[in-house]
């Protein structure tokens, strides 16, 4: 039997819940440390020293502090670079948390997930409207042909580079409407996007992953999967507001909204 629309959106819903808060998922963080801002190298609660260079950042433990590093227990001196991946995919780990190195902007910082976060045990679900066939509509994503980014609010209240690959287009109730895309390393896009109902009955902005466009440039806009940025789970992280033009003047009620 083929799979509905709507009974494969509530597979990726289901799915979704899992992943966010799954014990290293975005409800687990606990914090984002940038190490220009801890010039002594102490992480709150984190053992060991912890030193930014320019292409890395420097960890100094002792074996009494009980770190480990690409699971094994560590001392002395190693040098780390950003990890890839999910969390679990981090070198470093203090016990149960995981101990995630990244860099934006050539800052480097230090994440701290603990699958003991309280925002795990007080997470009730995420409210989302039904899937409903008329919040999908073909689009059509036309590069700019140049590198652009631009600067943009990020949850933290730094204003960091948005890179931006073009623009993506569609027709929605019979509006003609635009937002600008960013291309993932797949070819998948990537929007962040405000609408008239952020702020209100939605989280104030979110996420949009449409499908790599085909050879043409055409697409699917598919707001039912509207998904809230990782930081309606936690208040660590930096994720960007919408670019300008971004925020639409239509009420998107579909996808992901609020937490419960």
């Amino acid at each position: 039997m083929t799979t509905d629309a709507s009974d494969e959106w509530k597979q990726w819903h289901e799915r979704r819940t899992e992943q966010v808060s799954a014990p290293d998922g975005p409800l687990a963080l606990t914090g984002t440390y940038w190490l220009e801002d801890l010039p002594d190298g102490q992480l709150p609660a984190i053992p060991g020293s912890w030193r930014a260079e320019e292409d890395g950042v420097v960890l100094l433990a002792a074996a009494d502090d009980g770190l480990t590093v690409d699971g094994e227990p560590f001392s002395g001196e190693v040098r780390l670079g950003p990890d890839p991946g999910p969390a679990t995919r981090s070198r470093v780990a203090a016990g149960g948390r995981r101990l995630v190195v990244l860099v934006r902007e050539e800052v480097w910082g230090v994440r701290v997930y603990d699958p003991d976060a309280p925002g795990r045990s007080a997470f009730r679900g995420i409210d989302a409207s039904p899937h409903d066939p008329r919040w999908s509509v073909e689009g059509h994503f036309t590069p700019y042909g140049e590198h652009r980014t631009v600067l943009v609010e990020n949850a933290d209240g730094r204003h960091r580079g948005l890179a931006l690959g073009g623009v993506l287009a569609f027709t929605l109730d019979g509006q003609d409407l635009t937002l600008q895309v960013s291309v993932e390393e797949d070819g998948s896009l990537w929007a962040v996007f405000a609408d008239a109902t952020s702020g209100d009955s939605s989280y104030r902005f979110r996420f949009l992953r449409p499908p790599a466009p085909d050879a043409e440039g055409r697409t699917t806009v598919d707001f039912n999967r509207s998904l809230l940025p990782p930081c309606a789970f936690a208040d660590h992280f930096v994720c960007p507001f919408p670019p300008p033009g971004n925020t639409l003047g239509v009420a998107i009620e579909a996808g992901e909204r609020i937490l419960r």
